[in-house]
């Protein structure tokens, strides 16, 4: 893939600066080359670098120096280990050279902050989920088990959203949302290719929906947005909430999803009457 450094104003810049300053923080003794007696400036040399990540010493001045060349992912975390980056530094590296960070080893599971799941308990009675990049339940607080009738077998939020039989008998709105969810979970995908459980999880669920089927052979993609979840209760009745997504930043991947009740819609004191929730 190229780089294309023109199309932010001073990115070659900082890509220059970042560089120089990752390089002038390590002592030859750290990344097991000799110490000598004397150095001119300090830190690494350029040629250091080069030798480290193996790659061309014209080249790497060359990415130093923020021209326009070719970058590809595998030099990028060449680069990364060479000059001992961290996972916030190994990302800033990928954006100033135009290219997409990966996800971090190990963010798909790395499950629930002891944080989180109280954020979670402290919404109830309103419903809050936490699900994972492929969309598995992650945390479900009691609220949400009530509210969206899910239990012990729901264990994606995407199966459930076509396969629970009480989730979609109550959804108000379910076909005219359905189009939606489906083109966020492509979107949701497509920043992981090939990864092998979004294509299990879309094998299966093809298999047990002709819908989703359906939808997922239209290509289409989108963002998840705020949204409005109507749900018709079969024992307290309709309920309307407004749904937050956030992200939580320590948890690369995960996002937390809250639902408030829509003022005016009468959903809040509904909630107050229903089973389960404390």
């Amino acid at each position: 893939m190229t780089s294309d450094n023109r199309s932010v104003p001073g990115r070659r810049e900082q890509m220059r600066d970042f560089l120089r300053t990752r390089r002038a923080r390590l002592a030859p003794g750290e990344v097991g080359l000799p110490t000598a007696a004397r150095r001119r400036t300090p830190g690494l040399r350029r040629e250091e670098v080069a030798m480290l990540a193996g790659v061309g010493v014209s080249w790497y001045t060359w990415l130093e120096q923020g021209r326009d060349i070719n970058v590809s992912a595998d030099v990028l975390d060449a680069i990364g280990r060479a000059l001992r980056l961290d996972g916030p530094e190994r990302e800033h590296l990928y954006l100033l050279a135009g290219l997409n960070p990966p996800p971090p080893a190990g963010a798909a599971r790395a499950g629930a902050t002891p944080e989180l799941l109280r954020l979670l308990d402290a919404w109830a009675p309103r419903p809050a989920v936490l699900l994972d990049r492929y969309w598995n339940f992650a945390a479900v607080n009691d609220a949400a088990l009530a509210v969206f009738g899910y239990d012990d077998s729901d264990r994606n939020c995407l199966i459930s959203f076509f396969t629970n039989a009480r989730y979609r008998a109550m959804h108000t709105h379910w076909a005219a949302v359905a189009p939606g969810v489906v083109a966020a979970y492509r979107a949701a995908a497509a920043r992981h290719p090939g990864d092998a459980e979004f294509a299990g999880i879309v094998e299966e669920l093809t298999a047990r929906s002709p819908e989703f089927g359906e939808l997922w052979a239209r290509h289409d993609v989108a963002a998840m947005t705020q949204a409005v979840k109507a749900v018709r209760h079969p024992e307290v009745g309709e309920l309307i909430f407004d749904t937050t997504t956030l992200a939580p930043a320590d948890r690369p991947g995960y996002h937390v999803e809250l639902q408030n009740p829509r003022p005016g819609s009468g959903t809040e004191s509904r909630l107050q009457h229903l089973p389960g929730i404390a």
